[in-house]
């Protein structure tokens, strides 16, 4: 197969009770979850930015990837998070890049492509739209930081999204937590907004509910039904990532077995795992600490 993943590469300085780290964060965390799966004829192509001051944060995984879409700029976001065990966590951004520039040409090679919105301004409406006019294949979205707004201090606090029936009509399978949920539509109860995602042709709406598992709402013969999973029981000692750690398994998982509950439970299980890690090198273990976990089974 041959995946195409898109979103920026971000320096995360993670703020908790205990400590304070630096650490590669954004779509580096997408990157490293793809790779563990990644078979011998697989082909992950990463569309980001990345910086000469901070690229070794990043190159343990990259240099893995195919990186004709991997462009050099002068400095990539910095965001400080502010992370407890309650609660969504506070960010702030010390800078914002622009959008991506996206490949337009053959995508069709690729079996689907995932937009992580990290920043919130990795891809721009008119991108996606251009992507969903040349492209049939799958398209996942990551709502992620598209849910914040942005203030003078650049603190990132949740808004209603513009406009996001025109971004749904491009998305096949659509990722989200609860509070971003709320960011993209006026109604206020889960049902009815899942309802109206369906109706610009999502085909599936994901819904990841922290220490509570996650659910998957999906349309078979033209019912809208839903499957749950319940969070794997282990102990948390970082959720930075964990969301997209789920997303990476989830749609690697789902393009090749078309099986809903099957791409949930992997994606449930490797994001578990993931949260049991305190540095940004473990990542890279992750394949091998998810079949320890299941030899223990």
């Amino acid at each position: 197969m041959n995946i195409l993943v898109i979103g920026q590469s971000v320096v995360d300085k993670i703020i908790d009770k205990n400590s304070i780290s630096v650490r590669p964060g954004g779509i580096f965390y997408t990157v490293v979850s793809f790779l563990c799966q990644l078979q011998k004829e697989d082909k992950l192509y990463l569309c980001s930015s990345i910086d000469k001051e901070n690229e070794g944060l990043f190159k343990d995984a990259y240099d893995k990837t195919e990186r004709e879409f991997l462009v050099y700029t002068d400095s990539i976001p910095k965001v400080e998070l502010i992370v407890d065990n309650a609660g969504e966590r506070k960010e702030t951004y010390s800078q914002i890049s622009q959008n991506l520039t996206l490949p337009v040409g053959n995508l069709n090679r690729f079996d689907g492509i995932l937009i992580n919105m990290i920043s919130g301004y990795d891809v721009l409406l008119t991108q996606i739209k251009q992507m969903r006019r040349i492209y049939s294949g799958l398209i996942y979205f990551d709502v992620h930081t598209f849910s914040r707004g942005i203030d003078r201090n650049l603190n990132r606090n949740f808004r209603r999204i513009e406009d996001f029936n025109k971004w749904a009509e491009c998305i096949d399978i659509l990722q989200t937590n609860e509070s971003e949920l709320l960011t993209l539509s006026d109604k206020k109860e889960e049902s009815q907004i899942i309802n109206e995602l369906f109706s610009f042709d999502v085909k599936q709406v994901i819904i990841t509910r922290a220490e509570r598992g996650a659910t998957v709402f999906y349309s078979e013969n033209d019912l809208i039904k839903n499957y749950d999973k319940e969070a794997l029981q282990v102990n948390v000692i970082n959720k930075v990532g964990c969301g997209d750690v789920f997303g990476a398994v989830y749609f690697y998982n789902y393009i090749k077995n078309k099986n809903v509950t099957l791409a949930l439970e992997q994606a449930n299980l490797f994001a578990g795992i993931s949260t049991t890690y305190s540095n940004a090198k473990e990542y890279l273990n992750l394949k091998r600490d998810v079949n320890e976990q299941i030899g223990k089974k």
